[in-house]
Formats: C-alpha cells, sequence, structure tokens
C-alpha cells in the first residue's frame, strides 16, 4: 500500500478521532469546548489580580483550544461517519456482484476498507494502519478473544502476490507476538506462497476468497469501531435479526458447511468444516 504523506498535528488527531465511532468525536465536541472556556475565564480572572507570565500562555492555549479541539473532534467524526458508509456501500455493492471480478475496479483504499469491512462483520476489532511506520507494510490490525491479528492488503492485479511478502509479514507476527495473520490479494498468490505459508498461522485469501467472505456475513452488519494506536476501541455490535448461527473458520474467518466424516474413527460423524477446503482445511 502507498505511504501516507507527512501531515500537521491537527490533521494527525482528526486521523485519531477518526478511528473512534463518529458519535464519540460528536460528544466530545461540546465537553472540549465547556472545559477550555471554563479554564479560559479562570485564568482571565487570575490575570487581573496576579500577572504571570505563565497565565498569559495558559490563556493563550484555553482560548485557542477551547474553538480547535471541538473543531477537531467535530472534524473526526464527520470522518469517521463517512468511513463508515464508504465500508458499508463498498460491502453492498461486493455482495450483490456475481463474481470476484468486482475487487479489480477498485483503488487500493477502497480494497482496505472492504477487507476492514469483512472482518468487523466477523467480529473483529480492526485498526487502520494503512501500511504506515516500521510494522513491515501492515494495513490492518485486528482484535478478538484477547488475540491479534496483522493483516496485509495487497491491490495487485497485474502480478502474483510472492514468498517474500508472506516473509515478512510471518516476521513481523513473530516480533509482534500476534496469534496469526492474513495477507489478503484481489489476484493470487505465487506458488511458492502457497507452499511457504502452509503449516503456519498465515492464512492467504486471494480475491475469490475475499469475494466469499462478504457475501457470507452480508445478512449480519457489525459496528465494530476501529482503534487508535492510542486508545481502546469499543465493541458496540448491531447484529441483524437475522444474523447466522453458522460458525466461522477458526483459521480463515470464512464461511463454514456442515460435512460427514466418510473415514477414520469419527466416520459417519457431522461435523463443520471450512468452506474453502482444500484450501483452508479449518474444523469446528
Amino acid at each position: 500500500m502507498p505511504r501516507r504523506k507527512k501531515s500537521s498535528a491537527v490533521n494527525d488527531m482528526i486521523e485519531v478521532v477518526s478511528m473512534l465511532p463518529w458519535w464519540t468525536g460528536a460528544a466530545m465536541a461540546p465537553v472540549c469546548y465547556v472545559l477550555l472556556h471554563a479554564w479560559a475565564v479562570r485564568v482571565a480572572a487570575e490575570m487581573t489580580t496576579k500577572p504571570q507570565l505563565t497565565s498569559g500562555i495558559y490563556y493563550a492555549l484555553a482560548s485557542i483550544g477551547q474553538y480547535l479541539l471541538p473543531f477537531i473532534c467535530l472534524a473526526g467524526a464527520a470522518m469517521s461517519a463517512w468511513r463508515r458508509h464508504q465500508r458499508k456501500t463498498l460491502a453492498d455493492n461486493v455482495s450483490a456482484a456475481k463474481s470476484a471480478d468486482v475487487l479489480e475496479g477498485m483503488n487500493w483504499r477502497e480494497f482496505e476498507l472492504l477487507v476492514g469491512e469483512g472482518f468487523r462483520r466477523k467480529g473483529f476489532q480492526v485498526e487502520e494502519l494503512g501500511g504506515t511506520g516500521a510494522d513491515g507494510g501492515v494495513d490492518l490490525v485486528l482484535r478478538k478473544g484477547g488475540e491479534k491479528y496483522l493483516v496485509q492488503c495487497k491491490q495487485w492485479r497485474a502480478y502474483k502476490v510472492s514468498v517474500q511478502v508472506v516473509r515478512e509479514l510471518y516476521g513481523v507476527m513473530a516480533a509482534s507476538g500476534a496469534a496469526g495473520g492474513f495477507v489478503v490479494t484481489s489476484g493470487r498468490f505465487t506458488a511458492d506462497a502457497r507452499e511457504f505459508a502452509q503449516g503456519r498461522n498465515v492464512e492467504l485469501m486471494d480475491g475469490k476468497a475475499l469475494f466469499e467472505l462478504i457475501r457470507s456475513v452480508r445478512g449480519m452488519v457489525r459496528d465494530v469501531p476501529s482503534r487508535s494506536v492510542e486508545g481502546k476501541g469499543r465493541v458496540d455490535p448491531e447484529v441483524a435479526s437475522n444474523a447466522s448461527a453458522v460458525p466461522t473458520c477458526p483459521r480463515c474467518a470464512g464461511q463454514m458447511v456442515r460435512r460427514t466424516a466418510k473415514k477414520g474413527p469419527n466416520a459417519g460423524e457431522s461435523f463443520w468444516g471450512c468452506a474453502a477446503f482444500p484450501r483452508c482445511r479449518g474444523i469446528a
């Protein structure tokens, strides 16, 4: 994914607020104004009786902050609401499509939003990084059940994802103590990449697997907010009344189907197996 350009401190703060649910940013705006306005009034009163250099600095900070911080909160809330709308629209469009070809018309940002929305609807908390920082190009950090998972998104149409990409993610997972990882692409993987991922806690999701993931959760609506690096995300899911009781695959988070064992000690017994078998051999 392309690296984000350097931005100002104000833009960075807006970005942090945008990672929260939109209503959190909207609620923070009046609170910031009331607190900073009260501080400005108190400092102004102290300056009339006991003028000090520090008092003048505090007054300037409070006077500016009582308008600047609410603006940052409202701008972040608007960005959060817009991204939520984008994610829902992208997921709905993919769910209504007939094939995974719909992924090829997306740019890298839309693709990343779509991948994040797919995992959100599977009950994960999603932290969007956008491939920035010394994180090996990790785009998303997922959290579920106390475990952390790393995701790298590759909106590549012209060539396959190589084994080097998978190796890099695997190294970052080991360094950060992640329980697992996902490399998601709209295209395909090389044979070496698939061979390296075998037996490791790295799942490779091509365009077809992502398409199946989005379609499998189209009846479920979850508003699990993004997490900022500085703060804790709060899970606030809204599950549609027709949410399915079918479990998700513990390996690739995809849809599972009921199967019957044909051989072995459990022959004749039913179990849940991943719908992407034999590409994924997850069972529940």
